[in-house]
């Protein structure tokens, strides 16, 4: 029996290899073609292009070179890379010391809550008052906003199964297309926000460098990730490893810490199914939709956790974390994008439209109505980078600060840097995107939106609040 299961497996690990040797061609010739197009300059991935490059070779387009086999495991890959994604992300970053940090972070996180909830908001609102009349879609369509705008192609990809198993046919190319929309529009309507600013005064530094030389800095004198080299114990009187060596237990000490939160996600995940199992109701329906990679963001949470209190943080490096992450979402968008089916967009490009719009107006009205009110007084640069992360992805929003500040004299990296890592198991992504469609399929869409007003008012009401008694203060 055994026998004969054996060229079933190998046949399985051929396939699955030539995937991701595939995959990964793509992936270089794209990177080599958005060099050359200077993709990086704007913020723009360069496995978009990849993925682009996939849809042409794949079954259904212009120059169909490869098998439908293979598009079936790269429609696979999305949860798992995602997944890795989130366990190398607070792995290679020290932990804020959170004492005395709420009070001049509060503006930045109340700021970021209200363009999340908000971007919930304004997705009900418009399901609710024309999508739905006009078009019959599903609620769980006021979802896409913030998944694809806050979360980007990675939890659009991912939590693409769970809105189609909520009845909306196509989620995942709605997604990643609405995505799409966000990172050009991030970067496109981004800099013109920053051309206003200088123009109207609102930078707190103007004598920056003008957008063109800034731009310059971004694409040819940004210093490249360095390698930082893992200082592993040595004994006394053993012999240096060489250097190729050091590398590869490096990657090998840092991809096993990567896994052990990738474990613990697993783990986490399969004794809450348990839990809910035993207990039933609305619980168990969370639990079964709920998707790994937050816990794989507890995991790596932990991890770092448990080597700053051993003081072994030197078995971990930033930059093999960094690429690690960097990689597997390369390959996600590349994977995703190539296993688009462009015939849903042609079909709901009206709702696309629509919900792409109302997004991109509620970002821009809280980032000029709502940020020079409840933001200190650089209050321009902390809100541009949170424009460019809330409407694309975290890259956008250093690129447009990059434009602002390119001296990086004002406080908007720090603060940002440190927002993300309190805000990211949520939102984003975490937990809250997991849980929102679950709630508007289980409590309805008025239900939910209703809840989304009453937090973005609480949000930036207390935003303005604070921001009130610091004038006083002063």
């Amino acid at each position: 029996m055994i026998a004969s299961l054996v060229p079933g497996v190998v046949d399985r690990v051929e396939w699955l290899a030539l995937a991701l040797a595939a995959l990964t061609v793509l992936l270089l010739i794209g990177a080599g073609i958005g060099g050359l197009l200077g993709m990086k300059r704007w913020g723009l991935p360069e496995a978009l292009l990849a993925g682009g490059l996939g849809l042409v070779v794949a079954p259904a387009g212009l120059l169909p070179l490869l098998p439908q086999r293979v598009i079936d495991l790269w429609d696979q890959l999305p949860l798992p890379l995602l997944t890795l994604v989130f366990a190398t992300l607070l792995l290679g970053k020290p932990l804020p010391k959170l004492g005395g940090l709420w009070r001049p972070l509060s503006a930045q996180v109340l700021l970021a809550l209200t363009l999340a909830f908000g971007q919930f908001l304004v997705g009900g609102l418009a399901v609710l008052l024309v999508l739905q009349p006009w078009l019959g879609v599903s609620p769980v369509m006021a979802c896409l906003i913030e998944v694809a705008y806050e979360g980007g192609h990675g939890s659009a990809a991912a939590m693409g199964p769970t809105y189609e198993r909520l009845g909306l046919e196509g989620a995942q190319a709605l997604g990643l297309a609405m995505a799409t929309v966000g990172l050009l529009v991030s970067t496109v309507v981004g800099g013109l926000l920053v051309v206003l600013g200088r123009a109207r005064g609102w930078l707190k530094f103007p004598d920056a460098l003008p957008i063109e030389e800034a731009m310059a800095i971004v694409e040819g004198e940004t210093p490249p990730l360095q390698e930082v080299s893992v200082d592993l114990p040595m004994e006394e009187g053993t012999v240096e490893v060489p250097a190729l060596w050091r590398q590869l237990a490096d990657w090998a000490v840092n991809l096993g810490l990567a896994g052990v939160a990738v474990l613990f996600g697993c783990g986490a995940l399969a004794a809450l199914r348990v839990v809910a199992d035993a207990s039933g109701g609305v619980f168990a329906l969370v639990i079964d939709a709920l998707p790994v990679f937050p816990l794989a963001l507890v995991g790596s949470l932990l991890v770092r956790l448990i080597l700053e209190k051993s003081g072994q943080t030197q078995w971990v490096s930033t930059a093999i974390q960094g690429r690690t992450g960097t990689l597997s979402a390369d390959l996600l968008i590349t994977a995703a994008t190539a296993c688009l089916d462009l015939s849903l967009l042609a079909h709901d490009w009206i709702p696309l439209t629509v919900l792409a719009v109302v997004g991109l107006l509620w970002n821009l009205g809280v980032i000029l109505l709502l940020a020079p009110r409840i933001l200190p007084p650089d209050w321009f640069e902390r809100a541009i980078i949170e424009f460019g992360q809330a409407t694309g992805v975290a890259a956008s929003g250093l690129l447009l600060l990059r434009m602002a500040d390119p001296g990086d004299r004002s406080q908007a990296v720090t603060a940002f840097s440190i927002k993300q890592l309190l805000l990211q198991p949520l939102l984003a992504g975490g937990v809250i995107t997991v849980v929102a469609p679950l709630v508007v399929d289980g409590w309805g869409l008025p239900a939910w939106t209703g809840l989304c007003l009453g937090l973005v008012v609480l949000w930036s009401g207390l935003g303005l609040w604070l921001a009130a008694r610091a004038r006083a203060a002063a």
